[in-house]
């Protein structure tokens, strides 16, 4: 599906509109709640706010009011069925553990969907002005009034990569931590933390290889478009289709994917 200019623009106003919820709520004392997650049968903080819920709101109230044919998928209020093929997948704070440690590296995750297929995503940081956006077999960043095509950078060998991964401990069975473990012995440098900020650093050329688990489809249908448009690739441990959740794996280089491939399912 090609993405027509007026449903980009409806994308950015839905970014609009959730950036001046959210960013009052930021760096300010607020009240957390926790959705715990359960991982080997241990709870996982999972935090949640009113920055969280009220940016959802918004969004959704301009879906539904100007697009109410569409279907609404939200980590907060669930999902709304509708009648054109299309969806929007929405998680406002992404990196909610961040947002209230009072750091950038969160963002608002805002996708489009026809018949379950990601086709526009956007990655929107308010705090710091960066857009990343993801659509038609490209990705931009938003930046200062400027508009910045993103590539990908090359990276033909793994022990000249750079690895993200948002908390391996924290989200990661056992035999995924292992598996990971083989990866990040066979690359250059590790960095934690980030949540879906540091797709947006591999889409600017900065990170190389990015492994994480545990995802829900509002976690990665935004980051999809985003990656591929700027020329990565983006999968589960298998090599296959990530956009439902679960592990999900991105490189920018495709030379490196199956080289981490190998080692991810080498155990």
């Amino acid at each position: 599906m090609a993405v027509d200019e007026k449903t980009i623009a409806f994308a950015h106003r839905l970014a609009d509109a959730a950036g001046k919820v959210i960013l009052p709520f930021f760096r300010q004392r607020i009240a957390v709640a926790n959705k715990p997650m359960v991982i080997e049968g241990r709870e996982v903080f999972d935090p949640v706010t009113e920055a969280d819920k009220n940016a959802e709101k918004a969004i959704r109230a301009l879906i539904e009011a100007e697009r109410p044919d569409d279907a609404i998928l939200g980590e907060e209020f669930g999902e709304r069925s509708g009648r054109s093929g299309l969806r929007w997948v929405l998680d406002p704070v992404d990196g909610t553990r961040a947002f209230i440690n009072g750091r950038h590296e969160w963002g608002s995750l805002i996708a489009l969907e026809q018949d379950g297929k990601p086709v526009l995503g956007i990655l929107d940081q308010p705090s710091i002005g960066e857009r990343f956006v993801g659509a038609n077999g490209r990705s931009e960043l938003h930046f200062r009034g400027a508009t910045v095509p993103l590539h990908v950078r090359a990276c033909e060998n793994l022990s000249d990569a750079i690895l993200c991964a948002t908390h391996p401990d924290g989200y990661f069975a056992k035999e995924e931590r292992d598996a990971f473990r083989r990866v990040q012995r066979a690359v250059k440098m590790s960095r934690w933390g980030g949540d879906c900020y540091i797709f947006g650093t591999m889409a600017l050329g900065f990170t190389d290889v990015i492994i994480e688990s545990a995802f829900k489809r509002w976690d990665v249908a935004a980051l999809i478009p985003l990656i591929e448009g700027a020329g990565g690739i983006i999968t589960n441990w298998q090599g296959g289709d990530c956009s439902q959740g679960g592990q999900c794996l991105a490189t920018g280089d495709p030379r490196i994917h199956e080289a981490v491939l190998k080692l991810l399912n080498a155990g």
